[in-house]
């Protein structure tokens, strides 16, 4: 099924492989570069920003919306996550997107389907410890939309740090031909990364929820500065705890590109998985 946009020659979806595949062979038959945004909709200012870094690097950008249902656990938020596709087809076509992919399931994962992605050990650690089968499912799902695109470059956040890395390693492990591209993470004002899962937090929860940027931009600041770093991750620990969150799944200090532990004078990142309410809040910074 094909949906033109209200303006047409602008913003095109398609659902089906076959029709994406035939729109990105006639960009090629033009000589003209691919970049490719995946996403699971619900989109904001962040996802923006990812389209408009794309358009510089390319000359035709693909979104996709998918919300892939093996990448949540049976016990998280995949009936709840938001879903507005009318809303984010005109935020994209407002933002000059050439095509946007928005398969269903069943076109993801026809009868049968049976192969799954895994890297091992970076899918192990940090949210991989609290979400069982998460990464698999990120991996699979990646893997399947580079290969039905095949783009020159893909373009992922900062924000998902682990997933970036599990990216970049399937796809270097698995020769497919694209360029991955790390963008910056995009912030509130007060420093709280956009999420779509930020749409769950209650006023009250809002308010508090900018803690987790300032605590683990403490935590980098003292790290880098000298300071134990097992303290510094307690302390962490200790001021979300303090300004509300029920619980904090890890604070961590990893090596920038492994993600191992991280020993004092390598590049590193402080990660960061604590609940606030209904939503579970990650972030990350470079120290």
């Amino acid at each position: 099924m094909q949906v033109v946009s209200p303006t047409p020659g602008v913003l095109v979806a398609v659902r089906d492989v076959d029709s994406l595949r035939r729109r990105i062979q006639s960009w090629r038959r033009e000589g003209l570069s691919v970049a490719l945004v995946p996403t699971m909709g619900a989109l904001h200012k962040g996802h923006l920003t990812l389209m408009a870094h794309a358009q510089k690097l390319a000359d035709r950008v693909v979104a996709t919306i998918f919300v892939n249902p093996k990448q949540f656990g049976p016990n998280e938020d995949f009936a709840a996550y938001p879903r507005r596709e009318h809303d984010d087809f005109e935020m994209l076509n407002a933002a000059g997107v050439h095509l946007l992919f928005a398969p269903d399931v069943g076109a993801m994962y026809p009868q049968g389907f049976a192969t799954s992605v895994r890297v091992a050990g970076l899918s192990d650690i940090l949210d991989g410890e609290h979400r069982a089968g998460h990464f698999d499912g990120v991996a699979t799902v990646v893997t399947k939309l580079l290969l039905q695109a095949l783009p020159d470059i893909a373009l992922f956040g900062e924000k998902d740090y682990q997933q970036l890395a599990i990216i970049r390693r399937l796809t270097s492990d698995l020769n497919i031909p694209v360029d991955i591209i790390g963008a910056p993470t995009v912030r509130e004002a007060d420093g709280l990364a956009m999420s779509s899962r930020n749409a769950y937090l209650t006023a009250e929860e809002r308010a508090a929820a900018p803690a987790l940027h300032r605590a683990i931009t403490a935590a980098a600041k003292s790290i880098a500065g000298g300071a134990d770093i097992a303290g510094a991750l307690a302390k962490a620990r200790e001021e979300l705890l303090k300004a509300g969150f029920k619980n904090v799944d890890y604070v961590e200090a990893r090596h920038a590109q492994t993600l191992q532990r991280l020993n004092p004078g390598e590049p590193g990142r402080v990660l960061v998985a604590a609940q606030l309410g209904r939503a579970r809040l990650i972030d990350n910074i470079a120290i």
